[in-house]
C-alpha cells in the first residue's frame, strides 16, 4: 500500500512564476513526497505525489495557467490496471 496514492503532473505558465515560492508553499501546506517544481518565471513544471491532488491544482491555478494536468492512480498502476 503506497502512503500518497495520486502522482499528480502539470505545467503551469504564467508571469514572474519562482519555483522556490511554489516548492515552499505545497511543501508546508499539502501532505505528499517525491515534490518537483522546476522552470523558469514563464513556465513552471510540477510533480508531486499526494492523496489530496485538487489540493495542487487549486494552488497552481492562482499561480498561472495550467495545462498538461495529469492525476494518476498508483495504486492502479501497481496492480497493472490503467492510472
Amino acid at each position: 500500500m503506497l502512503e500518497y496514492k495520486f502522482d499528480t503532473q502539470l505545467l503551469i505558465e504564467g508571469t514572474n512564476l519562482d519555483e522556490d515560492e511554489i516548492n515552499e508553499y505545497i511543501t508546508k501546506n499539502i501532505e505528499g513526497d517525491c515534490l518537483l517544481a522546476v522552470g523558469d518565471d514563464t513556465l513552471i513544471k510540477v510533480h508531486f505525489h499526494t492523496n489530496t491532488p485538487w489540493k495542487v491544482l487549486e494552488y497552481a491555478a492562482t499561480k498561472g495557467e495550467l495545462f498538461d494536468v495529469v492525476v494518476e492512480n498508483m495504486e492502479r498502476q501497481e496492480k497493472g490496471l490503467k492510472g
